[in-house]
């Protein structure tokens, strides 16, 4: 259940799934209502009423069907409604046995103690709210009485999770066969409350023929990927990871990398320090190497040399022309011999900023593969027409981002987003506030190297770090500062490998 599907591939399922049969479209729609009826009796069974809003479509619909099965158990219902359904539609028929109305939504008041079923517009919903229909649902956020949508919050879009116009936050979301973007993308996720997935009779075999490209990030996506050493493994066959180093004063960041690296399993790790910060390093290195790195001649010899699997440039580095000549000459090292896979972070993406052209000419062809992880203002800097495009969702800019550069592009924020040059992504929901504190992004960054390093693809490395770096600042909570997730991840790390 971890596909994610888009209003419009949500529509098609419905569409192949009365197709295919034995239900039709109304069996959908009553199975949907039942669904809803059923969480609203056993999540708010001690209210006193259940006030329905209803939307002239299938949303409403659902919402005539959870209606009458709730007049049946007993509970004093009413129906609101603005439009009635078009003649001849599945909620046409469904209204069609309701008996009767309470009123129009301009006339609707929420009442202390009641249920709001808000079943006025779901995830198809595409311009924004307006008139009764906004009006409405701005009485029941101020009115802060018990809500529960019928797929998504009206309001909230299914695409992007962005609010058209309004929406009323709800306590519980019931949706059905697969959750959209919208609920796992802020801010509509703040809004859907708890997320129920309801079975109404969807096969899924539907998704042979929709071949959804986004999903959850979860631990089924990657899990078998991780590597497991085997008993006469050599340091060097668990992956040699290089970490570059900024200046003097700037170490700090490339060394939670590089420890990152060590702690997701690398077998070795070298941080490659310009000769300015040499002493330094090694002042607070005990089992990562260092090795001088100041120009690109000696970067070179250390290739030639130790045949490093994956490299991490970016994390306090400066933005400087060396960031783009070190990027370029890890790129080559698949001409003439193993490919090298390359992470950049922070300073790294900065430091092609102003011609990021550079950047994705270097990628083209190469055997190795990058991994980009901004955040949303590096992202701007390298993709400023993206990310002002206000039809794009973040979803739709992060692929968008990975088709033209590509690299894997992970976008970081609450919903972190990994995106595949194939059209491919997935969404983060284990993210945590705790995570919000200076240098976690280093340690992620190193994380993503680290699993490279091991051979792991790039799109799975880069979803499991995402993934793995949450539940590691979940597992140690309130006082995490970053060294802390370099420490705890050894712990969390194991319960994924024991699975």
């Amino acid at each position: 259940m971890h596909e994610l599907l888009s209003p419009e591939e949500m529509a098609r399922a419905d569409r192949l799934a009365a197709e295919m049969g034995p239900l039709d479209g109304y069996d959908l729609m009553r199975n949907a209502g039942a669904a809803v009826a059923a969480e609203a009796l056993s999540r708010f069974g001690d209210t006193s009423g259940v006030d329905i809003l209803c939307g002239p479509g299938n949303n409403g619909g659902d919402g005539y069907v959870a209606a009458r099965l709730l007049q049946e158990r007993g509970l004093d219902v009413r129906v609101w409604r603005e439009v009635e359904p078009r003649p001849g539609t599945d909620a046409a028929r469904a209204a069609a046995d309701w008996p009767s109305l309470a009123g129009g939504l301009k006339d609707f008041v929420p009442e202390q103690g009641n249920l709001v079923i808000d079943a006025v517009f779901g995830a198809g919903l595409a311009r924004p709210l307006d008139g009764a229909y906004a009006d409405a649902l701005r009485r029941v956020a101020a009115a802060k009485v018990p809500v529960l949508a019928v797929d998504l919050p009206s309001g909230v879009s299914g695409e992007s999770g962005t609010v058209l116009g309004t929406a009323a936050s709800a306590s519980l979301t019931v949706t059905f066969f697969r959750k959209k973007p919208g609920h796992v993308l802020y801010p509509g996720r703040t809004l859907c409350g708890e997320v129920v997935v309801a079975d109404i009779g969807i096969d899924n075999r539907v998704l042979d023929t929709i071949r959804p490209r986004c999903s959850e990030n979860l631990p089924s996506l990657w899990q078998s990927l991780l590597r497991r050493p085997a008993d006469d493994t050599h340091k060097y066959e668990r992956g040699h990871a290089a970490i570059f180093s900024g200046g003097p004063t700037s170490t700090g960041a490339a060394r939670l990398g590089a420890r990152a690296a060590a702690r997701v399993g690398a077998g070795a790790v070298t941080l490659l320090s310009p000769a300015a910060a040499l002493a330094v390093n090694a002042m607070h290195l005990t089992s990562i190497m260092l090795r001088r790195v100041e120009a690109v001649d000696e970067l070179e010899a250390f290739q030639r040399d130790r045949r490093a699997s994956a490299y991490l440039l970016g994390p306090g580095f400066g933005i400087s022309e060396k960031a783009r000549i070190f990027a370029a000459a890890v790129l080559r090292t698949g001409e003439d011999g193993p490919p090298a896979h390359l992470v950049l972070d922070a300073d790294g993406i900065t430091a092609f900023a102003q011609e990021p052209e550079l950047l994705f000419a270097e990628a083209a062809g190469r055997k190795g593969s990058i991994v980009l992880t901004p955040h949303l203002g590096e992202f701007a800097r390298l993709f400023p027409d993206l990310a002002a495009d206000r039809h794009l969702s973040k979803l739709g800019k992060a692929r968008a981002a990975a088709a033209r550069s590509g690299a894997i592009v992970l976008l970081k924020g609450p919903d972190t987003i990994i995106a595949s040059p194939d059209g491919q992504a997935c969404i983060n929901t284990n993210g945590t506030p705790y995570l919000a504190t200076a240098g976690s992004g280093d340690v992620l960054a190193g994380m993503i190297t680290g699993l490279l390093a091991q051979g792991m693809p790039a799109y799975p490395a880069a979803a499991a770090a995402a993934y793995l770096h949450a539940e590691a600042a979940k597992a140690f909570g309130p006082g995490l500062i970053a060294e802390d997730l370099c420490e705890i991840l050894p712990g969390v790390f194991r319960e994924f490998l024991r699975d």
